[in-house]
């Protein structure tokens, strides 16, 4: 009988019986890696090109989802000095903003290098840890990790239909 594989980018289906941490983790990564599988493979011109009213574009949700990745972890849980937890909605839009400057491979580099810093930070610290924030009062690491799947998710089905939209491409593999 021949061995079956499972392909890594599902960990959710390998963490199916792990611990809570696990199982968060791995639909977070999961997530991660969809919202990157979406924009691979596009010129820096179809990655930017704007297909619905708004100007949500899959580059502009990369560049997004680095600042989120920044925000929620590292600068909430272990800030720098320098850091500054980013809220308002003016805010929120000028993430999705590109410029000149902005390539898919310099934009997937510096998302990647954002959730491995996020991994590292969470890493330290309880699921029960609690941290101050401005508008919440206080947050667990654990909602963090559930805010972070949720957003990161509703991003990722956001970038499959702008991949759709560019060239037909559909689905999580």
């Amino acid at each position: 009988m021949a061995e079956q594989t499972i392909d890594p980018t599902l960990g959710p289906v390998l963490a199916r019986v792990g611990d809570e941490r696990a199982v968060l983790e791995s639909f977070l990564d999961f997530h991660r890696s969809m919202v990157v599988r979406k924009v691979r493979g596009l010129s820096d011109d179809e990655a930017a090109r704007r297909l619905v009213p708004s100007a949500t574009t899959l580059a502009g949700l990369v560049k997004h989802l680095t600042l989120v990745e920044r925000n929620w972890f590292p600068v909430l849980l272990a800030p720098e000095p320098g850091d500054v937890y980013l809220h308002s909605a003016q805010d929120a839009k000028a993430s999705f903003t590109l410029d000149e400057r902005d390539t898919v491979d310099g934009l997937v580099e510096a998302y990647e290098r954002a959730c491995d810093r996020s991994r590292a930070v969470v890493a330290r610290f309880d699921l029960d840890h609690v941290v101050p924030h401005l508008q919440l009062g206080e947050v667990s690491v654990r909602w963090i990790l559930v805010h972070l799947i949720e957003e990161t998710a509703r991003h990722a089905g956001h970038a499959d239909i702008l991949r759709e939209l560019t060239d037909g491409s559909t689905g999580a593999l």
